[in-house]
């Protein structure tokens, strides 16, 4: 009996986040805002649904596969931020008041 209401709980917490993250994707302004609310809120809010998931199943084979999956996803979600937030940053399509300051280019080559 707790241990379906704490299942329960864990699904619904993390499908709130799911939905949050959802949101924040179709009203953020920019691509970098946009980023990170695909990959923060999302990727927590579905490790919580497998754990929950997980907990219901209480030792069924298909609970490798919740662990797989979460572990994918761990691994995945940063790499695929970081490859999308570096295009952003070369093509230079970020807004002037989004970066003040371009740290990563010589400040002898900087054009002012």
């Amino acid at each position: 009996m707790i241990v379906d209401v704490v299942a329960a709980a864990l699904i619904l917490v993390g499908s709130l986040l799911a939905l949050t993250a959802a949101i924040g994707i179709a009203r953020f302004p920019d691509t970098l805002s946009r980023m990170h609310a695909a990959t923060k809120p999302q990727t927590f809010g579905m490790i919580l649904v497998l754990i929950g998931a997980f907990i219901k199943l209480e030792g069924h084979p298909d609970g490798g596969m919740l662990v797989l999956t979460g572990l994918f996803t761990l691994i995945t979600a940063p790499v695929v931020a970081q490859r999308v937030g570096r295009l952003v940053y070369r093509e230079q399509s970020l807004g002037e008041d989004v970066v003040d300051e371009d740290e990563f280019t010589c400040p002898t080559t900087r054009e002012r």
